[in-house]
């Protein structure tokens, strides 16, 4: 896709003012990172988070990037922007970071890139695949992932046509990250030559779905896109077996996690969740996606998913591109 480069190796540029760029010291490059740690999204921010340490682990084990150690600091948002705003402030005010990484979620990122781009401080590469990580342009913006408006452009088409749908649905999140598949729902209906039967919308947090279940139903909706994350993914599917309703049910990178179906149970089977990257499985066939897995899993004592993949991919990107730069890092 041609406007999704990622120019990461120009994100760091050799200047000669390090002593005033903030997170830069002789010995020490100062990261941070805002996950959700104790809400709905605990498992992808605790999952990146370990990805992220991992990656720092090995660096410092290896003397750094110019002989700078990485020092990650993470705070948590539970998944609130305004817990996602104090955290920025923390971290960009009182740690002094060079950039914020991987941070987590859709409002929260537009919560907290005003507070960091006053301080010159990088958003780079967010864990959200929303439009606004990269536009409009902002030379301290960097995003990596496809947009969730793109992930169901593309994909609703198709499935409705594997799966012979004639009334397509929305079922999404009442904020930015679910105004993006809703956006992306309607972009790809109008090309089908069709409207959207119904949509339903819920609260962040939201943890009951019936209401919204009964209306999708009563429409006759055979194909049900959603704007769902974990719970309310599993929330949803779950009513809707319970009352017999058996639509297609199409998700986002936002659902594509084995925590579904290993929260959810055998209701969960036959959800369908857009995604660009691969689950990194222990018994993986490629041997270097299965030697990173099983190191993962000696570390954190559990099993990887893509959020622990991203997270290291994110601080990897990072520290190549800080390596290219050089010793005077700006």
């Amino acid at each position: 896709m041609k406007h999704l480069v990622i120019p990461t190796i120009l994100a760091f540029s050799a200047g000669f003012a390090t002593a005033q760029t903030q997170g830069v010291s002789k010995n020490e490059i100062v990261i941070g990172s805002i996950q959700d740690l104790s809400g709905p999204l605990a498992g992808y921010g605790k999952q990146a988070r370990n990805g992220m340490q991992l990656r720092v682990s090995e660096l410092n084990e290896q003397g750094g990037v110019h002989g700078r150690r990485v020092t990650l600091k993470v705070e948590d948002s539970g998944y609130d922007p305004r817990k996602a705003v104090l955290a920025a402030q923390k971290l960009v005010n009182q740690d002094k970071i060079f950039l914020m990484a991987g941070h987590v979620g859709t409002a929260h990122n537009m919560a907290a890139m005003p507070i960091q781009f006053e301080r010159n401080v990088i958003n780079f590469m967010p864990l959200t695949a929303a439009r606004e990580m990269y536009e409009p342009f902002h030379r301290l913006k960097y995003s990596f992932a496809v947009p969730y408006y793109e992930q169901v452009r593309v994909m609703l088409p198709r499935l409705a046509k594997e799966k012979k749908s004639q009334k397509i649905c929305v079922h999404y999140q009442d904020d930015d990250f679910g105004q993006e598949i809703v956006k992306g729902a309607e972009a790809a209906t109008q090309a089908m030559g069709v409207s959207i039967a119904e949509r339903t919308s819920f609260k962040r947090g939201a943890t009951e779905f019936s209401s919204q279940v009964a209306k999708l139903k009563a429409a006759g909706c055979d194909m049900v896109v959603m704007g769902t994350l974990i719970r309310e993914t599993i929330g949803t599917i779950g009513e809707s077996r319970k009352t017999g309703f058996n639509p297609t049910f199409l998700g986002t990178s936002g659902a594509y996690t084995d925590l579904i179906h290993r929260l959810g149970g055998r209701a969960m089977d036959g959800f369908y969740a857009a995604m660009t990257v691969q689950h990194p499985y222990l018994d993986e066939a490629s041997q270097p996606i299965r030697f990173w897995a099983n190191k993962y899993k000696t570390q954190f004592n559990e099993d990887p998913t893509v959020f622990s993949a991203y997270g290291y991919i994110i601080m990897d990107a990072f520290i190549r591109a800080a390596d290219k730069a050089g010793p005077n890092l700006t």
